[in-house]
């Protein structure tokens, strides 16, 4: 399953989330995030945000990966980078 989550006060806000099954999940298979910048990649700041947030996701760890879907690239490292062409291929 995947999907997003967010509190009532957006914090955290992420924007993916992949899960072994809905609608409670019992492992967090990936948290990830989208970013629609003109000009940015997804960088250094972008991957610690979603640290941040993965750490306040209940079911979360610091082993479950990291993903980012950035129209402009991903300059930070220990994050598995997906462009939007590659996204809307998974549905496809």
């Amino acid at each position: 399953m995947i999907g997003g989550y967010w509190t009532r006060t957006n914090d955290p806000e992420i924007d993916l989330i992949g899960a072994d099954r809905a609608p409670v999940a019992k492992k967090i298979t990936f948290v990830g995030s989208i970013k629609w910048l003109e000009n940015k990649p997804f960088d250094h700041r972008g991957r610690s945000r979603l640290i941040t947030h993965r750490s306040q996701l209940p079911g979360a760890d610091d082993g479950t990966p990291l993903l980012a879907v950035a129209r402009n690239g991903c300059t930070a490292t220990g994050v598995t980078n997906l462009t939007p062409e590659e996204l809307l291929a998974a549905w496809g």
